[in-house]
């Protein structure tokens, strides 16, 4: 695994948590949503800390195009999310959502498995 890959998994940890984790804060319960959309804040501030570095990395060390960091990210979300909602949102995994997600996978199969030109 490179060094981007664990970046842009750091970042989606916390990006999942900012956006879903007020969810499940019992103590913002019956706070105004400004408060909720404040500490979400503060959490995704950490996910750009990883993030733009990752994407900096991926694309000016050209091992990745700017198509590839994006769909890696959005699969790294998903498999982020996925744990995130089975283990905090204690939801389940449906057969709809698995092949779903199996046809992400397969995007970030066509997308990194061919060379990309980068223009620099």
């Amino acid at each position: 695994m490179t060094k981007v890959v664990l970046l842009l998994i750091g970042s989606n940890v916390f990006m999942t948590v900012a956006w879903y984790g007020h969810l499940k804060l019992k103590w913002l319960e019956g706070r105004p949503l400004i408060v909720a959309i404040l500490v979400a804040w503060g959490v995704a501030f950490f996910e750009y800390c990883l993030q733009v570095p990752a994407n900096r990395m991926g694309y000016f060390s050209g091992e990745f195009s700017g198509y590839q960091l994006k769909i890696i990210q959005e699969v790294i979300t998903l498999l982020v999310f996925i744990v995130f909602a089975w283990l905090v949102l204690k939801e389940r995994l449906t057969w709809n959502y698995a092949v779903s997600f199996l046809c992400m996978m397969l995007a970030v199969y066509f997308a990194t498995a061919f060379k990309a030109t980068v223009p620099r």
